[in-house]
């Protein structure tokens, strides 16, 4: 049997001669109706196709060693820059003194002049701004006190700093320094009095290790007693004349880890999207209010590691491989093919009286807070154990594009033939009708 005539069996698609064929205007204008439809059905199955949606994964965080950014933005409208200090401490409770960082000292004018900006200055963490004498065999006296052990030069007291840090290791009382050549020398008492009705706002980011840890905004310097981390707070209690320092406080921004891009930000969603709100960050824009000297504020954070991969990452190395060293401020977290490692947090608050008593004024008389402590600002962070990783990818495959219009083509002709059908049959019927 010839090939042609085998495949001839095979044909599930018979044809029909040109002059059994029929056409009809009902017919036309179902077959136009059905192309329209069919355009309109691929493009959407086309738009599906491309379209990009995040799938969230939860795994254990296995990182070691890494490195984590906070950039803070928070202003205190009531403590001058030369009272506010900032401390950041790990887990041991240990003061950070070696943290890449580039926070910034802004003074604020008083809050009766708008609190407007007078100027910025470099904060250095951990670090006083020492002294800079024509003679290097200068050696500072510390007054009756034992030299700090970190100073700069050992056994003397070369810095107004130092003298205050010496007196504080042995309980004494500094006040303003008068009387002190150091104190003198760098007009210290002058520039506590200029500044006693400013403000101050803390602008910047600094680098820590990725432990659980906290950095605190308080008033004086701050050292160590013991095995305590205490500060000076003589001259934050004892303020001018018509001065009263407060820890009112605005939160402007806080966040752990990079921004994400603002065309990543509406791919994803606005508020309320389902997979993530860590561009949300929880503690943007908060305020908090006190008329107490001795006040203090606590924020407790979780903090979870957040990844972002775009469509069609693959992992060819990573930028937390890379001694963090090499990577400016700002740029930790940022990998290859605009993936991003960043974090989400979570926050939850206390603030109490120094004073102590029971937690009345905000309906809680049964909570008794306890007496004691350091006025200012705290945020103790935790690291969660879990990683969210967030994926782009296409909502749907090719194969499933493929099928998809293939469904759209057959499933469309399939009802349209079954409507001409129906047309057809009650035109002819309704001729009958009427021939009868």
């Amino acid at each position: 049997m010839p090939a042609k005539s085998r495949f001839t069996k095979l044909d599930a698609f018979t044809k029909t001669v040109e002059d059994a064929r029929i056409r009809t205007t009902s017919g036309g204008i179902v077959t136009l109706t059905s192309l329209l439809l069919i355009l309109y059905l691929v493009w959407g199955e086309w738009a599906d196709y491309r379209r990009i949606v995040v799938h969230p994964e939860l795994i254990v965080d296995k990182g070691r060693g890494e490195k984590m950014e906070i950039h803070m933005n928070v202003s205190f409208p009531r403590v001058p820059c030369e009272l506010l200090t900032l401390d950041v401490m790990d887990v041991s409770g240990e003061v950070q003194t070696g943290v890449m960082h580039g926070v910034n000292k802004v003074r604020l004018r008083p809050e009766s002049e708008g609190s407007g900006v007078i100027e910025s200055n470099a904060l250095e963490l951990g670090k006083d701004d020492g002294g800079v004498h024509l003679d290097p065999e200068y050696c500072g006296e510390c007054y009756g006190a034992p030299a700090p052990a970190n100073a700069i030069k050992s056994g003397c007291c070369n810095t107004c700093a130092e003298v205050r840090e010496a007196y504080a290791s042995v309980s004494w009382s500094f006040g303003r320094g008068e009387n002190v050549e150091q104190c003198e020398r760098e007009h210290y008492s002058e520039h506590l009095d200029e500044q006693r009705k400013e403000g101050c706002r803390i602008e910047g980011g600094i680098r820590v290790n990725k432990v659980v840890g906290n950095f605190h905004f308080a008033p004086g310097k701050s050292f160590s007693n013991g095995n305590m981390h205490v500060h000076d707070l003589e001259n934050y209690f004892n303020g001018a004349e018509g001065v009263e320092h407060t820890f009112t406080h605005t939160v402007h921004h806080l966040r752990f880890g990079p921004q994400l891009p603002e065309d990543v930000v509406k791919r994803v969603g606005a508020k309320g999207m389902a997979w993530s709100n860590h561009h949300l960050n929880p503690l943007d824009d908060t305020q908090q209010k006190t008329d107490e000297k001795a006040y203090n504020f606590m924020y407790f954070v979780k903090v979870v590691s957040t990844a972002y991969l775009p469509l069609g990452w693959e992992r060819t190395g990573s930028i937390l491989d890379i001694p963090h060293e090499l990577i400016e401020l700002g740029g930790y977290g940022k990998g290859e093919a605009g993936s991003i490692e960043t974090h989400q947090y979570s926050v939850t608050s206390h603030k109490r009286s120094l004073q102590g008593g029971d937690g009345s004024e905000d309906g809680h008389k049964e909570r008794l807070h306890a007496r004691g402590g350091i006025p200012g600002v705290f945020f103790s962070y935790d690291i969660s154990p879990m990683k969210v990783i967030n994926r782009e990818a296409r909502s749907k495959s090719l194969s499933g594009f493929l099928v998809g219009v293939c469904a759209v083509i057959g499933g469309t002709l399939t009802v349209a033939a079954a409507i001409d059908r129906a047309l057809y049959e009650g035109e002819q019927r309704v001729k009958k009708m009427h021939s009868s």
